[in-house]
Protein backbone atom coordinates (compact mmCIF):
# COMPACT_ATOMS: atom_id res chain seq x y z
CA UNK A 1 0.00 0.00 0.00
CA UNK A 2 1.46 3.31 -0.87
CA UNK A 3 0.41 6.05 1.05
CA UNK A 4 1.37 8.56 -1.59
CA UNK A 5 -0.93 7.08 -4.20
CA UNK A 6 -3.73 6.62 -1.81
CA UNK A 7 -2.98 10.21 -0.47
CA UNK A 8 -3.58 11.52 -4.65
CA UNK A 9 -6.70 9.40 -4.86
CA UNK A 10 -8.19 10.76 -1.77
CA UNK A 11 -7.95 14.40 -3.23
CA UNK A 12 -8.83 13.56 -6.31
CA UNK A 13 -11.96 11.65 -4.65
CA UNK A 14 -12.51 14.61 -2.58
CA UNK A 15 -13.33 17.12 -5.35
CA UNK A 16 -14.93 15.04 -7.52
CA UNK A 17 -17.68 14.74 -4.58
CA UNK A 18 -17.63 17.66 -3.69
CA UNK A 19 -16.27 20.34 -6.44
CA UNK A 20 -16.35 23.49 -4.08
CA UNK A 21 -13.36 21.66 -2.44
CA UNK A 22 -11.35 22.95 -5.09
CA UNK A 23 -11.29 26.44 -3.67
CA UNK A 24 -9.78 25.20 -0.61
CA UNK A 25 -6.94 23.72 -2.46
CA UNK A 26 -5.97 26.83 -4.68
CA UNK A 27 -2.13 26.33 -3.20
CA UNK A 28 -1.79 22.96 -5.33
CA UNK A 29 -0.64 22.33 -8.48
CA UNK A 30 -1.01 19.49 -10.90
CA UNK A 31 2.63 19.18 -11.17
CA UNK A 32 2.34 18.14 -7.68
CA UNK A 33 0.73 14.27 -8.51
CA UNK A 34 3.45 11.64 -9.37
CA UNK A 35 0.64 10.09 -11.74
CA UNK A 36 0.35 11.69 -15.07
CA UNK A 37 -2.91 10.30 -14.95
CA UNK A 38 -3.71 12.15 -11.68
CA UNK A 39 -2.29 15.33 -13.28
CA UNK A 40 -4.49 15.85 -16.06
CA UNK A 41 -7.58 14.97 -13.91
CA UNK A 42 -6.48 17.95 -11.59
CA UNK A 43 -5.86 19.95 -14.43
CA UNK A 44 -9.70 19.25 -15.87
CA UNK A 45 -10.96 19.60 -12.37
CA UNK A 46 -9.64 23.52 -12.52
CA UNK A 47 -10.83 23.86 -16.13
CA UNK A 48 -13.88 23.17 -15.23
CA UNK A 49 -14.06 25.28 -12.73
CA UNK A 50 -12.48 28.24 -14.16
CA UNK A 51 -15.38 27.47 -16.75
CA UNK A 52 -17.73 28.06 -14.44
CA UNK A 53 -19.33 24.22 -14.53
CA UNK A 54 -23.02 24.21 -13.30
CA UNK A 55 -21.43 21.74 -10.35
CA UNK A 56 -19.98 24.05 -8.60
CA UNK A 57 -23.33 25.98 -7.56
CA UNK A 58 -25.60 23.22 -7.85
CA UNK A 59 -26.72 22.51 -4.36
CA UNK A 60 -27.61 18.73 -3.56
CA UNK A 61 -25.78 15.94 -5.19
CA UNK A 62 -23.53 16.41 -7.73
CA UNK A 63 -24.74 15.47 -11.22
CA UNK A 64 -22.91 12.83 -13.36
CA UNK A 65 -22.10 15.65 -15.81
CA UNK A 66 -19.36 16.53 -13.34
CA UNK A 67 -17.77 13.04 -13.31
CA UNK A 68 -18.43 12.77 -17.10
CA UNK A 69 -17.01 16.43 -18.00
CA UNK A 70 -13.69 15.82 -16.12
CA UNK A 71 -13.31 12.10 -17.38
CA UNK A 72 -13.85 13.93 -21.26
CA UNK A 73 -11.69 16.86 -20.17
CA UNK A 74 -8.25 14.81 -19.06
CA UNK A 75 -8.81 11.94 -21.30
CA UNK A 76 -7.95 14.57 -23.84
CA UNK A 77 -4.31 14.53 -22.53
CA UNK A 78 -3.71 11.33 -21.49
CA UNK A 79 -4.28 7.60 -21.89
CA UNK A 80 -5.90 4.97 -20.45
CA UNK A 81 -8.42 6.55 -18.29
CA UNK A 82 -11.55 4.37 -18.12
CA UNK A 83 -15.11 5.20 -16.82
CA UNK A 84 -14.76 3.45 -13.75
CA UNK A 85 -11.84 5.03 -12.61
CA UNK A 86 -13.36 8.05 -11.05
CA UNK A 87 -15.25 5.78 -8.85
CA UNK A 88 -11.93 4.12 -7.67
CA UNK A 89 -11.19 7.66 -6.82
CA UNK A 90 -14.26 8.51 -4.67
CA UNK A 91 -13.76 5.43 -3.08
CA UNK A 92 -10.43 5.97 -1.56
CA UNK A 93 -11.70 9.47 -0.14
CA UNK A 94 -13.27 8.71 3.17
CA UNK A 95 -14.02 12.44 3.68
CA UNK A 96 -14.23 14.86 1.33
CA UNK A 97 -14.19 18.29 3.93
CA UNK A 98 -10.66 16.17 4.70
CA UNK A 99 -9.49 17.55 0.72
CA UNK A 100 -7.05 20.09 2.28
CA UNK A 101 -4.96 17.24 4.41
CA UNK A 102 -5.00 15.35 1.45
CA UNK A 103 -3.99 18.03 -0.63
CA UNK A 104 -0.64 18.85 1.96
CA UNK A 105 0.33 14.78 1.54
CA UNK A 106 0.72 15.29 -2.01
CA UNK A 107 2.57 18.29 -2.03
CA UNK A 108 5.12 16.90 0.91
CA UNK A 109 5.41 14.00 -1.37
CA UNK A 110 6.13 16.88 -4.41
CA UNK A 111 8.57 18.38 -2.06
CA UNK A 112 10.62 15.42 -1.36
CA UNK A 113 10.49 14.39 -5.58
CA UNK A 114 11.58 17.14 -6.29
CA UNK A 115 14.14 17.96 -4.07
CA UNK A 116 15.56 14.24 -4.96
CA UNK A 117 15.50 14.97 -8.61
CA UNK A 118 17.06 18.35 -8.37
CA UNK A 119 20.07 16.61 -6.57
CA UNK A 120 20.40 14.00 -9.43
CA UNK A 121 20.83 16.94 -11.70
CA UNK A 122 23.23 18.79 -9.48
CA UNK A 123 25.66 15.23 -9.29
CA UNK A 124 25.16 14.62 -13.56
CA UNK A 125 26.66 17.87 -13.99
CA UNK A 126 28.95 18.35 -11.54
CA UNK A 127 30.51 14.83 -12.70
CA UNK A 128 30.42 15.74 -16.15
CA UNK A 129 31.89 19.41 -14.89
CA UNK A 130 35.00 16.84 -13.12
CA UNK A 131 35.72 15.44 -16.28
CA UNK A 132 35.89 18.41 -18.59
CA UNK A 133 37.94 20.30 -15.91
CA UNK A 134 35.12 22.97 -15.43
CA UNK A 135 33.06 24.69 -12.81
CA UNK A 136 30.22 26.73 -14.79
CA UNK A 137 28.03 23.81 -15.08
CA UNK A 138 27.14 22.87 -11.49
CA UNK A 139 27.80 26.49 -10.07
CA UNK A 140 24.71 27.22 -12.44
CA UNK A 141 22.82 23.80 -11.69
CA UNK A 142 23.78 25.13 -7.88
CA UNK A 143 21.87 28.64 -8.20
CA UNK A 144 18.88 26.92 -9.88
CA UNK A 145 18.65 24.47 -7.28
CA UNK A 146 18.69 27.12 -4.69
CA UNK A 147 16.28 28.94 -6.50
CA UNK A 148 13.74 25.86 -6.64
CA UNK A 149 14.24 25.15 -2.54
CA UNK A 150 13.44 29.07 -1.77
CA UNK A 151 10.21 28.07 -4.10
CA UNK A 152 9.07 25.26 -2.30
CA UNK A 153 9.77 26.73 0.85
CA UNK A 154 7.04 29.37 0.28
CA UNK A 155 4.91 26.97 -0.86
CA UNK A 156 5.46 25.09 2.45
CA UNK A 157 4.72 28.86 4.19
CA UNK A 158 8.36 28.28 6.20
CA UNK A 159 11.26 30.14 5.93
CA UNK A 160 14.57 28.94 3.53
CA UNK A 161 16.69 28.92 6.48
CA UNK A 162 20.00 25.99 6.15
CA UNK A 163 20.13 24.05 9.27
CA UNK A 164 22.17 21.12 10.02
CA UNK A 165 21.30 18.24 10.72
CA UNK A 166 21.49 16.16 13.83
CA UNK A 167 23.34 12.86 12.48
CA UNK A 168 24.54 13.29 8.86
CA UNK A 169 23.24 10.22 6.48
CA UNK A 170 25.85 7.85 5.30
CA UNK A 171 26.76 9.10 1.53
CA UNK A 172 28.65 6.99 -1.25
CA UNK A 173 31.96 9.54 -0.96
CA UNK A 174 32.15 9.68 -5.24
CA UNK A 175 34.96 8.42 -6.93
CA UNK A 176 38.53 8.05 -6.14
CA UNK A 177 40.57 10.89 -7.50
CA UNK A 178 42.44 10.46 -10.50
CA UNK A 179 46.40 9.44 -10.11
CA UNK A 180 47.41 12.76 -12.66
CA UNK A 181 45.59 14.57 -10.16
CA UNK A 182 47.46 13.23 -6.81
CA UNK A 183 50.25 14.12 -8.81
CA UNK A 184 49.38 17.67 -9.49
CA UNK A 185 48.96 17.87 -5.81
CA UNK A 186 52.39 16.72 -5.25
CA UNK A 187 54.03 18.84 -7.62
CA UNK A 188 52.26 22.37 -6.12
CA UNK A 189 53.30 21.01 -2.72
CA UNK A 190 57.20 20.52 -4.16
CA UNK A 191 56.85 23.85 -5.30
CA UNK A 192 55.47 25.17 -2.15
CA UNK A 193 58.35 23.74 -0.51
CA UNK A 194 61.34 24.13 -2.55
CA UNK A 195 60.29 27.87 -4.22
CA UNK A 196 60.68 31.15 -2.01
CA UNK A 197 57.61 33.34 -1.54
CA UNK A 198 55.38 30.32 -3.68
CA UNK A 199 53.38 30.10 -0.76
CA UNK A 200 52.20 33.29 -1.31
CA UNK A 201 50.64 32.85 -4.33
CA UNK A 202 47.98 30.96 -3.11
CA UNK A 203 47.92 31.45 0.81
CA UNK A 204 45.14 33.73 0.52
CA UNK A 205 42.52 31.30 -1.00
CA UNK A 206 43.81 27.89 -1.02
CA UNK A 207 42.67 25.71 1.98
CA UNK A 208 43.72 22.20 2.90
CA UNK A 209 39.97 20.58 2.48
CA UNK A 210 40.73 21.60 -1.34
CA UNK A 211 43.13 18.73 -1.62
CA UNK A 212 41.91 15.44 -2.83
CA UNK A 213 44.64 13.42 -0.57
CA UNK A 214 43.70 14.27 3.19
CA UNK A 215 47.45 13.62 3.83
CA UNK A 216 48.47 16.59 1.24
CA UNK A 217 45.85 18.53 2.75
CA UNK A 218 47.87 18.12 6.13
CA UNK A 219 51.19 18.84 4.75
CA UNK A 220 49.66 21.93 2.75
CA UNK A 221 48.34 23.12 6.49
CA UNK A 222 51.91 22.31 8.26
CA UNK A 223 53.30 25.04 5.23
CA UNK A 224 50.80 27.34 6.04
CA UNK A 225 51.26 27.56 9.78
CA UNK A 226 55.28 27.48 9.03
CA UNK A 227 54.27 30.59 6.88
CA UNK A 228 51.82 32.43 9.19
CA UNK A 229 54.51 32.60 12.35
CA UNK A 230 56.99 33.98 9.66
CA UNK A 231 59.61 31.00 9.21
CA UNK A 232 61.29 29.90 6.75
CA UNK A 233 59.68 27.06 4.28
CA UNK A 234 62.58 24.27 3.19
CA UNK A 235 62.86 20.59 3.00
CA UNK A 236 64.04 20.66 6.34
CA UNK A 237 61.24 23.08 8.28
CA UNK A 238 58.42 21.51 6.72
CA UNK A 239 59.68 18.45 7.99
CA UNK A 240 59.92 19.69 11.32
CA UNK A 241 56.60 20.77 11.56
CA UNK A 242 55.17 17.68 9.65
CA UNK A 243 56.95 15.62 13.05
CA UNK A 244 55.67 18.27 15.52
CA UNK A 245 51.69 17.68 14.35
CA UNK A 246 52.41 13.86 14.70
CA UNK A 247 52.21 13.45 10.85
CA UNK A 248 54.48 11.06 10.72
CA UNK A 249 53.49 8.86 14.24
CA UNK A 250 49.72 8.56 13.52
CA UNK A 251 50.57 7.09 9.53
CA UNK A 252 49.05 10.11 7.61
CA UNK A 253 51.68 11.10 5.94
CA UNK A 254 55.25 8.34 5.00
CA UNK A 255 58.78 9.00 4.35
CA UNK A 256 58.15 7.70 1.59
CA UNK A 257 55.08 10.14 0.46
CA UNK A 258 57.05 12.88 1.63
CA UNK A 259 60.21 11.99 -0.28
CA UNK A 260 59.07 13.33 -3.44
CA UNK A 261 57.78 16.58 -2.29
CA UNK A 262 60.91 17.73 0.19
CA UNK A 263 63.24 16.63 -2.54
CA UNK A 264 64.43 19.98 -4.73
CA UNK A 265 64.06 20.56 -8.51
CA UNK A 266 60.61 21.22 -8.94
CA UNK A 267 59.96 24.61 -10.70
CA UNK A 268 56.46 26.04 -12.05
CA UNK A 269 53.77 28.25 -11.40
CA UNK A 270 52.03 27.90 -8.05
CA UNK A 271 48.99 29.96 -8.56
CA UNK A 272 48.44 28.06 -11.77
CA UNK A 273 48.42 25.33 -10.27
CA UNK A 274 46.40 26.13 -7.46
CA UNK A 275 43.40 27.38 -9.61
CA UNK A 276 43.49 23.90 -11.13
CA UNK A 277 43.16 22.22 -7.82
CA UNK A 278 40.75 24.57 -6.63
CA UNK A 279 38.51 23.86 -9.55
CA UNK A 280 38.80 20.58 -8.98
CA UNK A 281 37.81 21.24 -5.18
CA UNK A 282 34.44 22.98 -6.64
CA UNK A 283 33.38 19.77 -8.62
CA UNK A 284 33.80 17.51 -5.58
CA UNK A 285 32.06 19.64 -3.18
CA UNK A 286 29.53 19.98 -5.70
CA UNK A 287 28.99 16.06 -5.92
CA UNK A 288 29.21 15.88 -2.05
CA UNK A 289 26.62 18.14 -1.73
CA UNK A 290 24.12 16.17 -3.84
CA UNK A 291 25.22 12.86 -2.64
CA UNK A 292 24.22 14.48 0.98
CA UNK A 293 20.71 16.21 -0.49
CA UNK A 294 19.61 12.66 -1.85
CA UNK A 295 20.11 10.86 1.15
CA UNK A 296 17.79 13.58 3.10
CA UNK A 297 15.53 13.53 0.20
CA UNK A 298 15.25 9.98 0.83
CA UNK A 299 14.09 10.04 3.92
CA UNK A 300 10.74 10.21 4.19
CA UNK A 301 10.57 10.99 8.18
CA UNK A 302 12.19 14.49 7.37
CA UNK A 303 9.16 17.36 7.35
CA UNK A 304 9.56 19.14 3.93
CA UNK A 305 10.55 22.16 6.43
CA UNK A 306 13.50 19.92 7.32
CA UNK A 307 14.00 18.93 4.40
CA UNK A 308 14.48 22.21 2.71
CA UNK A 309 16.60 23.26 5.48
CA UNK A 310 19.28 20.57 5.29
CA UNK A 311 19.72 20.47 1.71
CA UNK A 312 20.54 24.64 1.84
CA UNK A 313 22.75 23.59 4.66
CA UNK A 314 24.43 20.96 2.35
CA UNK A 315 25.15 23.46 0.03
CA UNK A 316 26.93 25.57 2.24
CA UNK A 317 30.44 23.78 1.88
CA UNK A 318 29.67 24.59 -2.50
CA UNK A 319 29.24 28.14 -1.60
CA UNK A 320 32.03 28.59 0.71
CA UNK A 321 34.65 27.07 -2.15
CA UNK A 322 32.78 28.75 -5.35
CA UNK A 323 33.38 32.20 -3.12
CA UNK A 324 37.05 30.89 -2.98
CA UNK A 325 37.16 30.26 -6.44
CA UNK A 326 36.05 33.70 -7.99
CA UNK A 327 38.57 35.52 -5.95
CA UNK A 328 41.15 33.24 -7.18
CA UNK A 329 40.41 33.96 -10.93
CA UNK A 330 39.37 37.75 -9.76
CA UNK A 331 41.99 40.20 -11.96
CA UNK A 332 44.94 40.52 -10.10
CA UNK A 333 44.91 44.26 -10.15
CA UNK A 334 44.11 45.72 -6.74
CA UNK A 335 41.58 48.26 -7.83
CA UNK A 336 39.55 45.74 -9.66
CA UNK A 337 40.09 42.23 -7.04
CA UNK A 338 37.70 42.05 -4.37
CA UNK A 339 39.52 42.56 -1.13
CA UNK A 340 38.56 40.53 1.78
CA UNK A 341 39.23 43.35 4.41
CA UNK A 342 41.95 43.39 7.20
CA UNK A 343 39.37 41.97 9.96
CA UNK A 344 39.02 39.21 7.86
CA UNK A 345 42.50 38.50 7.30
CA UNK A 346 43.45 38.66 10.98
CA UNK A 347 40.91 36.20 11.46
CA UNK A 348 42.30 33.96 8.97
CA UNK A 349 45.65 34.62 10.28
CA UNK A 350 44.33 33.25 14.05
CA UNK A 351 42.54 29.85 12.60
CA UNK A 352 46.10 28.82 11.00
CA UNK A 353 48.04 29.67 14.26
CA UNK A 354 48.53 25.84 15.82
CA UNK A 355 47.60 27.04 19.49
CA UNK A 356 44.48 29.51 20.16
CA UNK A 357 45.83 33.46 20.91
CA UNK A 358 45.25 34.93 24.61
CA UNK A 359 42.08 36.41 24.91
CA UNK A 360 42.63 40.15 24.24
CA UNK A 361 39.89 42.97 25.34
CA UNK A 362 39.91 44.69 21.97
CA UNK A 363 36.63 44.03 19.88
CA UNK A 364 36.06 41.32 17.37
CA UNK A 365 34.37 42.31 14.25
CA UNK A 366 30.72 41.85 14.19
CA UNK A 367 29.64 38.75 12.31
CA UNK A 368 26.21 38.17 11.23
CA UNK A 369 25.98 34.10 11.61
CA UNK A 370 24.29 33.08 8.01
CA UNK A 371 20.97 32.14 9.98
CA UNK A 372 18.84 33.68 6.96
CA UNK A 373 18.23 32.66 3.41
CA UNK A 374 21.04 31.94 1.37
CA UNK A 375 22.94 34.75 -0.35
CA UNK A 376 21.69 35.30 -3.97
CA UNK A 377 24.29 33.59 -5.79
CA UNK A 378 23.56 35.18 -9.03
CA UNK A 379 24.38 38.76 -7.89
CA UNK A 380 26.56 39.26 -5.04
CA UNK A 381 29.31 36.03 -5.51
CA UNK A 382 32.00 38.93 -6.33
CA UNK A 383 32.19 39.35 -3.24
CA UNK A 384 34.31 36.60 -1.24
CA UNK A 385 33.36 35.02 1.84
CA UNK A 386 35.71 35.21 4.86
CA UNK A 387 38.07 32.06 5.15
CA UNK A 388 36.84 29.81 8.12
CA UNK A 389 38.42 28.91 11.35
CA UNK A 390 38.94 25.90 10.27
CA UNK A 391 41.01 26.06 7.99
CA UNK A 392 44.54 25.89 8.00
Amino acid sequence: MDPLLRGEQAVLGAVLLDPRQLGNLDWLEARDFYRPAHQALFTALRRLRAEGHPALTTKGAVPLAWLTDTLAQAGQHVRGLTASYPHTLIAACPRPAHAPVYGRMVLEGSIHRTVAEHAARLLSVAQEDAGQAEVQGAVAQADVFVGVLEELAARWGTQPRAAAPGALPITTAGAEPAAAQLEDEQFLLALLVNQDGAIEEVFDWLRPQDFADPGHGQLYRCLGALHHRGEPIDPVTALWEVQRRGLLADGTLTEERLGPVLRDGAAGSAEWLGEQLLRSSVTRAAVGAALQIAAHADNRRLAPGQLIGHALHALGPLDEVRARWLTATSPSDPQTRPDIGEAARVQAALARSPTPPPARNTPTPDRVPPVGPPPNRGRDRATPHQPSRSLL
